[in-house]
C-alpha cells in the first residue's frame, strides 16, 4: 500500500492511494492538485550516508569507506513533494541527491542483518540537497550543507516495505527539467540496508519514525533557481521539487505576491 501525508480544506490528512487518486482518511477522493504535500511520514531521527556508492566516491575523487559515513539531519530539512527548496545567493555549486529513504518500523537494538527487514516498515524517495560551497571535507559534512531548512524534500508515498521484493535492486534516475542527469541502482551500495541497520543499532536504538538515507549513486550536477527536479526510484515514486532563490523569501517579493493576488480577486 501507498501511504502519504497531506494538508486539505485546513487540515492535515492521513492518505492512501486508490485508483491513481488520493483517498484521505475520512473517505474523500481528490487529486494529486488538490493537496499541499507533505513528507509521508513525521521524521524522528534522521541518518544520512555518505559516500555509500562506489561510483559516487570515484567521482569526487575519494576512496570507498570501509565504514558507514553517517551523519544526522533536522526535522525542519523535511518538505513534502511539490515543494520548493532555496538556493542562498552565495552558493556556486548546489546539487540534488536522489536516495532511497528506509523508514522503521519498530524498536531495534543489537539487530543481526539477517533479520534487520523485521524492522522496516516501507520506504519513500528522498532528494537530499547539497550546497558544495559549505562543505568542510566529504568525511566530516557539516551543518550547513545538510541541514538547511527546506533542503530535503521526500515522498511522496510511504510504500509498505511488504511491497516492495527486492529494495536492494530498484533503479533510481533523476531529471532536471526533464532531462535525465542521474541513473543508477540500490544494488550499488557499499552497505546495503541490512548492513546499515545491523550498524546503527549495534550501539543505539532505533524508534518506529526513524529514518535511514542510503545515500547517492553519481550523476550530481547543479542545479538553477527555476529548475524542477524529478527523483525517481523504481516501484516507489516520483517526487518533484523546484529550486528557488533568496529573493524569493524577501519582503519586497512577499509585497508583490500579495499585490499579485489582490489583484486577481
Amino acid at each position: 500500500m501507498r501511504r502519504a501525508r497531506v494538508a486539505y480544506s485546513g487540515a492535515i490528512h492521513e492518505a492512501i492511494e486508490r485508483n491513481g487518486q488520493i483517498q484521505l482518511n475520512d473517505g474523500r477522493i481528490v487529486s494529486e492538485k488538490e493537496v499541499v504535500w507533505l513528507p509521508p511520514v513525521e521524521p524522528r531521527t534522521v541518518f544520512a550516508l555518505g559516500l555509500n556508492y562506489a561510483d559516487h566516491a570515484k567521482e569526487l575523487s575519494f576512496t570507498a569507506p570501509t565504514e558507514p559515513l553517517v551523519f544526522l539531519k533536522g526535522p525542519n530539512t523535511f518538505i513534502g513533494h511539490r515543494g520548493q527548496t532555496r538556493r542562498p545567493n552565495d552558493v556556486t555549486f548546489m546539487h540534488y541527491e536522489c536516495e532511497l529513504a528506509v523508514v522503521i518500523g519498530r524498536g531495534a537494538r543489537k539487530v543481526k542483518r539477517d533479520n534487520a527487514y523485521e524492522y522496516v516498515a516501507g520506504y519513500t524517495v528522498a532528494n537530499d540537497y547539497a550546497f558544495r560551497d559549505y562543505l568542510e571535507n566529504y568525511y566530516r559534512p557539516n551543518l550547513r550543507v545538510k541541514n538547511r531548512d527546506g533542503c530535503t524534500p521526500i515522498g511522496p508515498w510511504l510504500v509498505d516495505a511488504s511491497d516492495i521484493d527486492d529494495p536492494m535492486n530498484l533503479t533510481l534516475r533523476t531529471y532536471v527539467n526533464g532531462k535525465l542527469t542521474q541513473e543508477g541502482n540500490t544494488k550499488d551500495m557499499i552497505f546495503d540496508i541490512p548492513a546499515l541497520i545491523e550498524y546503527l543499532s549495534s550501539f543505539m536504538t532505533l524508534n518506529a519514525g526513524d529514518i535511514i538515507l542510503t545515500g547517492t549513486p553519481k550523476g550530481s550536477v547543479d542545479t538553477k533557481v527555476g529548475d524542477e527536479v524529478v527523483t525517481e526510484i523504481e516501484g516507489i515514486g516520483r517526487l518533484a521539487n523546484t529550486i528557488v532563490g533568496d529573493d524569493t523569501f524577501t519582503k519586497d517579493a512577499a509585497k508583490e505576491n500579495w499585490a499579485k493576488h489582490l489583484s486577481q480577486l
